[in-house]
C-alpha cells in the first residue's frame, strides 16, 4: 500500500513537471480584434501589432517579442488570405521588433532613420541574416506609403521615448498607432540610451497633437484601443509632469525628493506612476 502511495505520488509529480515544462515552451497567447474596416490590432507577446489588409497583402505595424513571428501570422491568417508584404517598425525595441526575421519573402521594412540606427546595434540585426530584416526604406520627418483609401502617413515629431519614435496613420480610417511613445496611461519609459529625452517628450506629444488631423481612435503600445482625446491628454500630462520637475529642481529638490513630493492634476489619477522615480531622475539628469 505504501508502495502503491509512493508510485503514485511520482506519477503526479512527473505530470505536474511535464504539464510545467509544457506551459513555458507555450508562447504568449494573441488575442485579435477588429478596430476599423480592414485594420485589426493584435494584442499580447509584447507590444501592440496591427494588420492593415490592402488589395495586395498585409501591412503589419510592429513584430512583438522574438518567436512571435508564426503567432502574428496565424492571427493575420484568421481574417485574411494575403501575405504581409510590409512591417512598419515604430520604433527599436524588441518587443517591438523581435519578430522581424519571421516575415521572409517579398517583404519590405520601413521605420525612422534614428530607429534603423538604433537597430543596427541590437546583436538580432548584426548577422548577414539579421541585416535582411533591418528597414530598406527611412524617413526624416514624414512619409506617406501607398495610396487612396490605402494610404498610411508615417510622422516624426521628435524624441520622446526613443530617439526614433514613429507615428502610423492610417487616414481613411481615422486611426493612430502610437507606438511606445504613448503606451498606455503611465509615465512613460524614457530610453535614453536610444535617443529618447524626458524634457523633449512633451513638446513631441504637443507637435503630433497640432500636426495631425482627423484621428478618432488610436492604438496605443501597450495598452486598450482609444481616442484621439487620450493621446491629447498624454500629452497634457507629460507636459505638466516635465513641468512639475523642472520646478522641483529649480527649488533645490533632490531627485528622490521631486518625486515623493510630486503633485499633479485630479485627472491624472488613474494614470500608472511605477517608473516616476526613473523619470525624474532621468529629467534631473537632462537639465544639468
Amino acid at each position: 500500500m505504501k508502495r502503491l502511495a509512493v508510485l503514485l505520488g511520482l506519477l503526479i509529480a512527473g505530470a505536474i513537471s511535464l504539464l510545467a515544462a509544457q506551459q513555458q515552451q507555450t508562447p504568449a497567447a494573441l488575442e485579435i480584434q477588429k478596430v476599423k474596416d480592414n485594420l485589426y490590432v493584435i494584442i499580447g507577446g509584447g507590444g501592440n501589432t496591427a494588420a492593415f489588409i490592402t488589395g495586395k497583402g498585409v501591412v503589419v505595424v510592429d513584430t512583438k517579442n522574438p518567436g512571435m513571428g508564426p503567432a502574428i501570422l496565424e492571427k493575420v491568417k484568421s481574417v485574411t488570405a494575403k501575405p504581409v508584404t510590409m512591417i512598419i517598425n515604430t520604433h527599436t525595441h524588441g518587443d517591438h521588433v523581435g519578430s522581424n526575421s519571421a516575415f521572409t519573402g517579398n517583404v519590405e521594412f520601413i521605420a525612422h532613420e534614428n530607429c534603423k540606427a538604433s537597430m543596427e546595434k541590437m546583436p538580432a540585426f548584426q548577422t548577414e541574416e539579421g541585416k535582411r530584416f533591418l528597414p530598406g526604406k527611412t524617413f526624416k520627418d514624414k512619409l506617406s506609403v501607398l495610396k487612396g483609401d490605402e494610404k498610411i502617413d508615417l510622422y516624426y515629431f521628435g524624441r520622446g521615448h526613443t530617439g526614433g519614435d514613429t507615428l502610423v496613420v492610417f487616414p481613411a480610417l481615422k486611426t493612430m498607432h502610437a507606438g511606445d511613445l504613448f503606451a498606455g496611461k503611465n509615465a512613460p519609459i524614457i530610453d535614453i540610451n536610444n535617443g529618447g529625452s524626458g524634457v523633449d517628450y512633451p513638446a513631441t506629444l504637443m507637435k503630433a497633437a497640432a500636426g495631425i488631423r482627423g484621428i478618432e481612435s488610436v492604438i496605443p503600445g501597450h495598452s486598450a484601443v482609444t481616442d484621439w482625446s487620450a493621446f491629447k491628454e498624454y500629452g497634457e500630462f507629460m507636459r505638466d509632469l516635465v513641468s512639475a520637475v523642472q520646478q522641483a529642481k529649480k527649488e533645490g529638490k533632490t531627485a528622490d525628493q521631486a518625486a515623493t513630493d510630486l503633485k499633479l492634476p485630479d485627472k491624472y489619477k488613474g494614470y500608472g506612476m511605477t517608473r516616476l522615480k526613473d523619470d525624474v531622475t532621468k529629467i534631473y539628469a537632462e537639465l544639468k
